[in-house]
């Protein structure tokens, strides 16, 4: 897939958990758990801002077009 899911690296760079940023961001653990593994199809704007405003990060920072 092109598109690459850089979601653990910047909860680890903030020093975070997965339950952690799933309990502030009000997403289910399989939820996010399907984006960070890069299983999702897709992904609400809604739920990106909300990792953003969590994680002090832009959306680039999460999500990478891999040109492989």
């Amino acid at each position: 897939m092109p598109i690459r899911v850089r979601l653990d690296e910047r909860m680890k760079a903030k020093g975070m958990s997965l339950t952690e940023l799933s309990e502030k961001v009000g997403l289910t653990l399989a939820n996010l758990s399907i984006l960070k593994t890069g299983k999702a199809k897709a992904v609400r704007f809604s739920t990106l801002e909300a990792i953003c405003e969590v994680l002090e990060c832009q959306p680039g920072d999460i999500l990478v077009f891999d040109e492989k």
